[in-house]
């Protein structure tokens, strides 16, 4: 069964808009209040979920904005809280800027276009494959970005006391367990998402099966009301 609501030739459509912006909204919600739920030190982010479904259901185009979404919505929380985000952005501006929406809109824009490659073979192979390349994405570019960035990292880990290697302080503290903790939480949810998929794209089929005889019928009630028009001038 093909779900992808992408390929319609009219994605703006009020079914469509609805979707997005319901999942606009659980991003902004699970990247404001997501980092509260914790296990140990671990933040459990949720956040790359939706931006998975969208990318499954809508296409890569509509992932990689809900990514782009995603990394601007770093950017603010992370000037405004973050000490980490506040030193890279107060040393290098633009390169910080650059990382998040990267990162952000490659989690997005990368599962939908594994999606909708694997998924003309196997749908449910196509979901899991697009759950896990999400944090892998968001996660290897964000240690590129960083380890790119060495000179300005090193300088955070002089404020913090920190004595590793920056490649150490990078993959282990950094990235390390919330990389393990978004994998583990999409690959348990994948299942998840694959149901989200179906089902949607069940009522889409179903409907447009619908919507067809009508317009059938219309078109051919339309046929017959011109000879009457015709007789009547």
């Amino acid at each position: 069964m093909e779900v992808i609501i992408m390929k319609s030739k009219r994605f703006f459509t009020s079914r469509n808009i609805a979707f997005l912006a319901v999942l606009v909204a659980l991003i902004i919600v699970l990247q404001l209040w997501g980092g509260n739920i914790r296990i140990g030190g671990t933040s459990l982010s949720f956040v790359l979920v939706p931006i998975v479904i969208g990318a499954v259901m809508l296409g890569p185009v509509a992932g990689a904005f809900l990514g782009l979404l995603f990394g601007v919505i770093t950017i603010v929380m992370g000037v405004m809280s973050d000490p980490f985000t506040q030193y890279l952005f107060a040393a290098n501006p633009a390169a910080t800027i650059a990382l998040c929406l990267l990162k952000g809109t490659a989690a997005g824009l990368v599962p939908g276009l594994l999606y909708r490659l694997i998924a003309r073979k196997n749908e449910y192979a196509g979901v899991i494959v697009a759950s896990l390349a999400a944090p892998v994405c968001n996660t290897g570019i964000f240690v590129v970005g960083c380890l790119l960035m060495s000179g300005t990292i090193g300088g955070f880990m002089g404020t913090v006391g920190s004595d590793a290697s920056v490649v150490y302080f990078v993959i282990i503290v950094l990235a390390g367990w919330n990389f393990v903790a978004e994998f583990i939480i999409n690959a348990v949810l994948s299942p998840a998402i694959y149901t989200v998929a179906r089902v949607v794209g069940r009522s889409v089929q179903k409907k447009s099966a619908n919507a067809a005889p009508a317009k059938e019928q219309a078109a051919e009630e339309g046929r017959k009301e011109e000879p009457r028009k015709a007789r009547q001038e």
